[in-house]
């Protein structure tokens, strides 16, 4: 599976969702189809789980270790290969969780650290708290 995250960021907090799924804290993102282009993919997933639009956006890394297996609930396993972007958005108004999320929040570096954050977005946000600048590739 391709993956996209959107690194949001508002006066040094970084934007998390709680997913539906799984109850646990992430990174904006998901599945890129199969006839996507990865920055569509990212404006979309952006657009569907907060109501956000983007204005730009960098990539910031790009996240391919292959030991990073993900069981869904639905029975699902896959191996995920996540582009994470730094994204700026036009306007924080009309920001609103999705049926995908329980919960959309900004939090500190260290609000985070104390989070039950999703596996694959660990290694990634150690990265941009890190203070690295992309393109970085972690395997």
């Amino acid at each position: 599976m391709v993956g996209v995250m959107a690194l949001i960021e508002r006066e040094g907090r970084l934007l998390l969702e709680r997913r539906s799924d799984c109850g646990r804290w992430g990174m904006v993102g998901g599945a890129v189809e199969v006839d996507e282009p990865l920055g569509e993919a990212l404006r979309r997933e952006v657009r569907e789980e907060t109501g956000l639009s983007v204005s730009s956006s960098e990539l910031f890394c790009v996240f391919s270790d292959p030991s990073k297996i993900v069981a869904y609930p639905d029975g699902n396993v896959v191996r995920v290969i996540s582009f994470a972007y730094r994204v700026s958005v036009e306007d924080f108004s009309d920001l609103r969780r999705s049926p995908e999320s329980l919960d959309l929040a900004f939090f500190s570096r260290e609000e985070i650290e104390e989070l039950d954050v999703i596996e694959t977005g660990r290694p990634v946000l150690a990265a941009y708290f890190s203070g690295a600048r992309g393109p970085v590739v972690l395997e």
